[in-house]
């Protein structure tokens, strides 16, 4: 091997570099997360862990809700989180809990805060279910964008190895799955939040999951979604006989009515204030500094994600009014 000798700062850098050589490449095990995960119980079967308040990629990631429902016949985890590593950390809890196989991961929707975690659990043998109508997500460059944008934005757990893992089955309309002494009701409830959004509810606890189509606490998060389907799926939300509901964030409810409340009336009043200024052809800078948000000003994630939320229903309602949906 020829050597060749260089001076000065450049011959510093590449030392520096070719010594870190062999420990990259024994850096073989993968990233953890740091963040505190804690399973807390809803009922006889139902636990859940819940993230934090923030924007997607703070808190190393954990910024929604799984749950995991034990029955006589193996685990059902609800959404997989949003990074591997963190859905190795909710593998270890459930392990805490339970010796069984985790036999299926229900997916409530194609949100990257929701399923970057499904890898592990595919390796585990559990079936992947999700709502039909993901596909339009699956398929497209947005999801292939996302990725390659957490890879940077949540490294290092998310990485190249980071895959999108599809489902094994799409559910239609209904589905109903028997586990053991549990009883799964799964519900397409078509676009609203995301291109396909799925619950599940949980007998005999009467839980709920709702997914995204809810938040608890802090500013929804907005995004492509079709706010007036949005709206008409929580109107004719079924929650007689629902003792608690979990949402994809923020804490349980046990009581459905009011957890629904705050995600109804955002969104209306968001559709109210911007269908106005569309109407009257208010430009949205103006219109955006003309509302009074002062109901919502104080919700975790205002600052982030509402000027975003408004300037997407203020174009979805301009398309509404050029017949486009």
């Amino acid at each position: 091997m020829r050597l060749v000798h260089v001076s000065g700062a450049l011959g510093l850098f590449l030392a520096v570099w070719m010594l870190a050589l062999p420990l990259a490449a024994q850096e073989d095990e993968p990233a953890e997360v740091s963040v505190e995960m804690l399973l807390i119980r809803v009922s006889e079967h139902v636990w859940y862990v819940q993230g934090k308040p923030v924007v997607a990629t703070g808190n190393e990631g954990f910024v929604s809700n799984a749950g995991v429902v034990v029955t006589g016949d193996g685990v059902v985890v609800f959404d997989a989180l949003g990074t591997p590593a963190l859905a190795r950390k909710l593998v270890r809890r459930i392990r805490e809990l339970t010796d069984q196989p985790i036999r299926k991961v229900v997916v409530s929707h194609y949100h990257a805060d929701h399923v970057y975690g499904l890898q592990v659990f595919k390796d585990l043998g559990a079936e992947i279910i999700a709502p039909a109508g993901a596909e339009a997500y699956l398929e497209s460059e947005a999801a292939r964008n996302r990725l390659e944008e957490r890879r940077v934005s949540l490294y290092p757990w998310v990485d190249e190895q980071t895959r999108l893992v599809r489902p094994d089955r799409f559910v239609e309309d209904r589905l109903t799955l028997h586990l053991g002494e549990v009883t799964l009701e799964l519900q397409n409830l078509g676009d609203a939040h995301s291109d396909a959004d799925l619950t599940m509810f949980v007998r005999p606890d009467r839980v709920l999951f709702s997914g995204d189509i809810i938040f608890e606490g802090r500013i929804p998060f907005v995004g492509s979604a079709n706010t007036r389907h949005w709206l008409q799926t929580l109107e004719r939300l079924e929650t007689e006989g629902v003792r608690a509901l979990i949402p994809g964030h923020g804490p349980a409810a046990n009581h459905p009515g009011e957890a629904i409340r705050l995600t109804r009336d955002y969104l209306a009043f968001l559709r109210r204030e911007m269908g106005r200024a569309v109407e009257e052809m208010i430009p949205f800078d103006e219109a955006y500094a003309r509302v009074n948000w002062s109901r919502w000003r104080k919700l975790p994630t205002f600052d982030e994600a509402n000027r975003r939320n408004a300037y997407q229903v203020y174009l979805s309602l301009e398309a509404e009014g050029f017949g486009e949906d």
